[in-house]
């Protein structure tokens, strides 16, 4: 049968505070309506359409073409936002899943419990409902003594009895297509907001003897709408959480999971081990047997297996198996580091690849430069690769040796098993199996102190 979503996100969000369109804020590496979207598409929905305000330019384009856009020129409430799509929707068969852009967190496991409840049940609507310890804020799911739903009463619409329940419904709801775009027809604006409520859908249902249900998730939590800041940064805790919790069970060790910091887009292989306060985000993937350390800040990075990343910040780098970074080095992006490289403290790479064995152990910036096999640099080595105006690069071929302080000016070539002395300023090429030296000879004046008195 065929099922499609619609996802709720023309509301202004004004809570949050922010030029920002709420369902744009990011949640562990994604904004929140790209997780809604994931969820639904995971839990088998693949037809999505989204409702989207007419001041939501930066979501159309957010969206793109990856789901069915619709603009609700007037945003006169929910049932209204849905019945945009009547033109297009009502005459199919099969049942539509509406749920909001701003409820990141639930699972496309419940997504599917939910439509296979509403399928067993046969109902022709069924509400993802949840109990609240404190339902303030929230419609109330009146049901009928057989179990199944009367109606959804909204808080400033509810009587103080009502406003005693703890069920109350979470905003998403399926329903069979078909009958929702009928029932859609008669929602009036009759109530204390004067707007068209979706949850008055089943209060009409209902008094046409329709069959209406409930499916309650165990979760409360999963299902908690963003509406301001405060509920952005308990939604992002929750969902860290649960990604932490997934890495442990493929076998991800971390010291301190309430202290670790994963994207929903990170990839770790099994056997490596987080420190506390590191943090993996972006389009990162981290092999097997890794070692992540304290205050590590990797982005958009790819780490092969039995690498060591010791409080270090990667951006756009690749760094080969076996390969050790830091302390305190930066890999910036364009930055390729073979197997069994070692980068240490205070070292900078950007846009250079080094090749399996080399080494730049202390104090060096490495831009715009090839590093062959095995060359090690030594402490202080600045490839020189800005005139003002133009970037240039620096080539050193295998099992070089680069002394101290060394300023390899490029455009350079420094050629196979060469030797650059401590202190040179080099500006021209470097033969292979050459010393080249590149500094005026030391003057001493005995008994100048003395003399300058």
């Amino acid at each position: 049968m065929q099922t499609r979503a619609i996802i709720l996100a023309a509301g202004k969000g004004t809570r949050m505070k922010s030029r920002k369109a709420k369902v744009l804020h990011e949640l562990c590496g994604l904004p929140m309506i790209q997780h809604v979207i994931n969820n639904v598409k995971e839990a088998g929905f693949e037809e999505v359409h989204t409702i989207i305000g007419p001041d939501s330019q930066e979501v159309g384009e957010y969206l793109g073409g990856s789901v069915e856009k619709t603009v609700q020129k007037e945003q006169l409430g929910t049932a209204h936002a849905v019945n945009q799509l009547s033109g297009a929707l009502s005459g199919q068969d099969g049942d539509t899943l509406v749920i909001c852009g701003d409820t990141p967190l639930i699972s496309p496991l419940t997504i599917k419990n939910l439509l296979e409840f509403h399928r067993e049940r046969k109902s022709l609507a069924t509400i993802l409902s949840a109990e609240a310890e404190i339902p303030t804020g929230y419609g109330r799911v009146v049901r009928n003594y057989d179990g199944s739903v009367k109606r959804i009463v909204e808080e400033k619409d509810a009587t103080s009895e009502i406003r005693e329940l703890h069920e109350i419904s979470t905003g998403t709801f399926i329903f069979d297509n078909q009958a929702l775009f009928k029932a859609l027809e008669k929602v009036t604006a009759e109530n204390a907001q004067n707007e068209y409520y979706l949850p008055d859908v089943i209060s009409i249902m209902f008094s046409e003897h329709k069959l209406i249900d409930a499916y309650e998730t165990a979760g409360f939590n999963e299902t908690m709408g963003i509406n301001d800041r405060v509920a952005l940064a308990r939604a992002e805790e929750l969902l860290r959480e649960q990604i932490n919790i997934r890495h442990m069970q493929n076998g991800v060790s971390f010291m301190d999971p309430k202290a670790t910091y994963v994207d929903a887009t990170v990839k770790i292989g099994m056997d490596t081990l987080i420190y506390p306060g590191a943090v993996l985000s972006g389009d990162t993937t981290i092999g097997e047997n890794v070692t992540i350390t304290t205050a590590s800040h990797i982005t958009d990075s790819h780490i092969e297996d039995d690498a060591v990343i010791k409080q270090s910040v990667l951006s756009g780098a690749r760094v080969g198996k076996g390969t050790t970074v830091g302390p305190y080095a930066q890999l910036r992006p364009g930055a390729k580091l073979g197997e069994n490289v070692k980068v240490g403290n205070f070292v900078e790479v950007k846009k250079s690849e080094l090749e399996d064995e080399s080494k730049v152990s202390h104090l060096s910036y490495i831009g715009d430069a090839y590093i062959g096999e095995r060359t090690n640099i030594g402490c202080g080595t600045i490839t020189v690769n800005y005139d003002g105006k133009n970037k240039y690069r620096t080539e050193i071929g295998k099992d070089s040796f680069i002394g101290c302080n060394a300023n390899l000016v490029a455009p350079v070539r420094i050629g196979d098993r060469s030797f650059i002395a401590a202190g040179s300023t080099v500006t021209e090429e470097v033969p292979d199996d050459s010393l080249a030296i590149a500094r005026n000879r030391q003057t001493t004046k005995e008994g100048y102190y003395k003399n300058s008195k």
